[in-house]
């Protein structure tokens, strides 16, 4: 593969890892937020205070999971040097995420197993 081509292609990698992991916090706070509502439209004080609890630990969970994902497309979008690992790790925790994650975490590992994604890296870390 070209430079140029694996250059675009990091950058599209870069994106997709920050698009996973920002749906994964979409979903967290939309979880959070319709719990909520449930909470408060059963009128029940209790039922309301655990649904909110509930709610806040999901979300919670949820955007603790994506931050790997988020840190790896913003080091990959500035070719930092531990990105390319971290992006490895992130892709193969990806692949059991049946399909997009699979695709994501497979597009992962053909772009970063290119001998010449390494030069991009140290270029980006000497610079």
């Amino acid at each position: 593969m070209e430079e140029s081509q694996l250059r675009q292609h990091l950058t599209i990698l870069g994106w997709l890892h920050l698009a996973a992991a920002g749906c994964a916090v979409l979903i967290g706070g939309f979880v959070f937020v319709v719990l909520n509502i449930i909470g408060v439209a059963i009128h029940d004080r209790e039922a309301t205070a655990i649904l909110g609890i509930v709610g806040a630990a999901v979300a919670g969970f949820l955007v603790l999971l994506s931050l790997p994902g988020l840190f790896a497309g913003y080091g990959l979008l500035k070719r930092r040097p531990w990105a390319r690992i971290l992006a490895i790790v992130v892709g193969a925790l990806h692949l059991y995420n049946m399909p997009l994650g699979t695709a994501l975490g497979i597009y992962t590992f053909v772009i970063l197993a290119d001998a010449k994604a390494d030069g991009l890296f140290r270029g980006a870390g000497s610079a």
